[in-house]
């Protein structure tokens, strides 16, 4: 690995789930605003992600093994060491929906057990083991939690599974707790929950949910990452504990 300059000025975020969709273009936002961007991902670096430090500050973790979990957050924190030991923003952004063997939605009644563990370790375990492994060096920074969340979370939808959308309320409530927790420390704890957003992920038949979106149109996902920069930025100075719905207006 490549070592850094040490740059105590310099911002920093950690990003899980940076390898498509919402992640990629949420490196893509940060990059282009100057900060340090420490990806992880179950995937290995690919060469053709454009930001500067890719290789070297890639971390290739399985957020579904506790172990494997408290490794890279350890990794992060040496790593961290370059910037003065701080960390401006962490934002846990990986999640996990699984299928049935069609590719249709899993219910509460079909989802398998140890489904629903592995969607919750990912889903919501990871993010408070990444927010509390992290702690310290956010503190120093006077930093910034982001938890994507979904509207899956607040109603049963069509092709989120129930351990995905179980996972994502829970994730929401536990954005709240962390506020209140974590704001004595300086640090502001926020969720973004996305509706319907244009990525190669997108489930077959989301084109007809439109009509049911004020804006009648799927979401993009810069729109999204450009939220995720609004709250770890100056600008959201004064927002915590807050789930910002980011749907073009699908919630109401």
């Amino acid at each position: 690995m490549t070592s850094t300059t040490p740059t105590p000025d310099r911002r920093t975020i950690v990003l899980t789930g940076a390898s498509r969709g919402i992640g990629h273009a949420t490196v893509k936002r940060f990059s282009a605003a100057g900060w340090r961007v420490i990806t992880c991902s179950r995937h290995p670096f690919s060469d053709r992600c454009p930001w500067p430090m890719g290789p070297e500050d890639h971390i290739q973790v399985d957020l579904s093994d506790p172990e494997n979990l408290g490794n890279a957050v350890a990794e992060m924190r040496q790593r961290l060491e370059a910037d003065g030991g701080r960390l401006d923003a962490l934002v846990n952004n990986a999640g996990i929906s699984p299928k049935d063997e069609g590719g249709k939605r899993l219910d509460s009644i079909a989802t398998p057990m140890h489904q629903w563990r592995t969607v919750f370790q990912v889903n919501f375990f990871a993010p408070i083991l990444l927010a509390r492994g992290l702690f310290h060096e956010l503190k120093r920074a006077g930093g910034s939690v982001v938890n994507v969340t979904s509207i899956a979370g607040a109603r049963v939808h069509p092709f989120a599974g129930s351990a995905y959308s179980t996972s994502k309320a829970a994730l929401a409530a536990l954005t709240r707790e962390m506020a209140a927790d974590f704001g004595p420390h300086g640090i502001r704890v926020n969720a973004i929950a996305p509706g319907e957003i244009d990525t190669s992920i997108l489930s077959p038949g989301t084109e007809k949910m439109i009509d049911d979106i004020p804006l009648r149109r799927l979401g993009q996902p810069a729109e999204v990452a450009d939220t995720i920069f609004y709250l770890c930025t100056q600008a959201s100075s004064y927002v915590t504990g807050a789930e910002i719905h980011v749907n073009g207006g699908q919630h109401v």
